[in-house]
């Protein structure tokens, strides 16, 4: 006997449809159906699998009369009115183990593209100019590297680092650190007064939307490179560029933007540009990447394992 139908919004791994047959489910797909179809369809649905394709409101989750859990595959659940699935008796899970390791894999590989001019030298020996002395690399071997937010994604980038000979300090306004941590916990004053490097691991939240605006980076002693593999609404574009002109920033590696759309699936199509995103694509001192610090073949799979194993618990 099944135990109900699973709304999937997005392509995922296929081991997750088979898992969930597994255990009992039936799947429909729902790939390209839009919001209201997925409305009609919902007081069937027993569960939801979701990335971000369009926002979880309150008034879609009236309809779901019959549903108990949302899986988002991801860690962000901004999308997701929570307090509404609360309320309503929905159990909402995310899987932010499963893709840990490709976000702190792909935050110290930017480092170190970034430090070691890695994607100017490319292109000027692609198009026959080799200059070494122009693109003499700096090490991060002894630098400090403040981490804001512990969670899932910040811990791997930390335990990533490790024999790079660095010193990893970490603020979390909500987490307390153990003895194994892979940085010292310390507040946030001292983040600012030793950083060199800064990576932000934090959820988008009205609290930490903007975040990282001028107030912000001025606070810092040094000058400091900026990693933001989190979520482009914590940081404040025009500060940024403001602070690198400034010499307070004196690099950034985004893998998000604040200009995403809330699907994060597209950045160019039917949207007019601010010029302040043009004025960073000219600046060789940032180098970017489309969301897909999380965006790895394994984590793709290991996603999908996780997200079954919390949903078997169910």
């Amino acid at each position: 006997m099944t135990k109900g139908t699973v709304i999937h919004l997005d392509v995922n791994h296929p081991s997750l449809l088979t898992g969930l047959e597994a255990l009992g489910y039936t799947n429909v797909a729902a790939y390209t159906t839009t919001k209201d179809e997925v409305m009609a369809l919902l007081p069937n649905a027993v569960g939801l699998v979701v990335r971000s394709r369009f926002p979880i409101d309150a008034s879609f989750l009236q309809c779901g009369t019959a549903l108990r859990w949302i899986a988002r595959v991801g860690a962000g659940m901004e999308n997701i009115d929570l307090e509404a699935a609360t309320q309503l008796g929905i159990t909402c899970v995310s899987a932010p183990e499963g893709n840990r390791d490709a976000v702190g894999e792909h935050a110290v590989g930017m480092l170190l593209a970034l430090r070691n001019n890695l994607l100017r030298a490319d292109q000027q020996v692609r198009n026959g100019t080799w200059d070494r002395e122009g693109n003499r690399g700096w090490e991060i071997q002894g630098k400090t590297v403040g981490i804001i937010g512990y969670g899932h994604m910040g811990s791997a980038f930390a335990e990533k680092l490790q024999g790079f000979g660095v010193s990893c300090i970490a603020y979390d306004k909500y987490k307390t650190l153990s003895a194994h941590a892979f940085a010292k916990q310390v507040p946030l004053q001292v983040l600012f007064e030793e950083t060199d490097i800064l990576s932000l691991h934090l959820p988008q939240t009205p609290e930490t939307k903007q975040l990282v605006d001028a107030e912000f980076l001025q606070c810092f002693r040094k000058p400091i490179i900026v990693i933001n593999t989190a979520r482009g609404n914590i940081v404040n574009t025009q500060a940024l560029l403001e602070a690198l002109h400034a010499g307070r920033v004196i690099g950034a590696c985004l893998d998000v933007l604040e200009f995403e759309k809330s699907s994060f699936e597209h950045l160019f199509d039917d949207q007019k540009l601010p010029p302040v995103f043009e004025q960073l694509l000219q600046d060789q001192r940032v180098i970017l990447s489309p969301h897909i610090a999380g965006w790895s073949v394994e984590s793709a799979q290991k996603m999908a394992a996780v997200l079954l194993d919390k949903i078997a618990m169910l």
